[in-house]
């Protein structure tokens, strides 16, 4: 059985903490950016840019006005809450932060992290989608226990999950802003994943609103030929590969056929993230 979590009133108000606009906190101390480092379990894998350029200015002038949560790991310190400051300071020039020094658990670190992120109001809606799924899978938490956790209604938790059920060039399209979470919401409504990316295509070339897709999606859920019909699942082999080099990368590895082509993606948070999946494929100081 999955194991139940909730917040507890000591990770509760870490929680509380760790929200960037009204924590208040007082930094502890500050230490060298060099001896922090990211959460690799991070969920939140991207920063807008021009948004963490606005950020960096602000901090050259003004500094870290808002320290960072991290704790102890190995040798330095490991981010629980704000990685978008880290970021922006390091882009910064900045050689120290300002930081408040908690002993967190991973368990506990890995909630405070999707919580926080979750919280925030600029996630994309996939972001968001993700975070849920992670919480959902990891702390065994139901779409309820979330809602209650989160502050949303259950139907605002399911609505967001099913943006993970759209191919991965629809989500690409949702991320890139082509269409929006509404636009995707009705695309669901086509039950195949060949007409649900011929109408994402159809919306994003022809700037069509929500309602016009809602009208079209009818049209794209005629029945699939009989070579869809007999589309064979992902080849075990795929999934064994990826299995094996998230296990041998330490992060999210997908092997796939997209289109006729064979593809392997690996995922990185960061430029110190990216160098240590490069040395381990290149061997040790290809990156440096």
């Amino acid at each position: 059985m999955a194991k139940k979590s909730g917040l507890g009133r000591g990770l509760g108000l870490l929680v509380g903490e760790a929200d960037a606009e009204t924590a208040g906190m007082r930094p502890d101390t500050v230490l060298p950016i060099k001896d922090i480092h990211p959460n690799k379990g991070q969920p939140r894998k991207t920063f807008d840019a021009d948004e963490l350029a606005e950020l960096a200015d602000s901090i050259r002038q003004h500094g870290v006005l808002q320290p960072l949560l991290v704790r102890r790991k190995g040798s330095g310190y490991e981010i629980v809450a704000g990685e978008r400051r880290y970021q922006a300071a390091r882009a910064a020039g900045l050689d120290e932060v300002p930081v408040v020094v908690r002993e967190i658990s991973d368990d506990d670190v890995l909630e405070l992290a999707l919580i926080e992120n979750l919280q925030r109001s600029d996630l994309t809606p996939l972001e968001e989608a993700r975070g849920y799924r992670q919480l959902i899978d990891e702390k065994g938490l139901t779409q309820e226990a979330l809602a209650g956790i989160l502050s949303k209604s259950r139907s605002a938790i399911t609505n967001t999950l099913r943006l993970l059920d759209l191919p991965e060039e629809v989500q690409e399209m949702v991320e890139d802003g082509r269409i929006t979470a509404g636009h995707a919401r009705a695309v669901l409504a086509v039950p195949s994943v060949d007409g649900r990316v011929a109408l994402a295509r159809k919306v994003a070339a022809e700037h069509l609103s929500v309602r016009e897709t809602e009208r079209l999606a009818p049209l794209f859920s005629v029945s699939q030929d009989a070579e869809t019909r007999r589309r064979a699942p992902q080849s075990q082999c795929f999934k064994r590969a990826a299995r094996q080099m998230r296990l041998a990368l330490d992060t999210n590895v997908r092997v796939k056929n997209v289109r006729g082509k064979n593809r392997i993606e690996i995922e990185f948070g960061t430029e110190e993230e990216l160098g240590r999946i490069v040395d381990l494929l290149a061997g040790p100081g290809t990156w440096s």
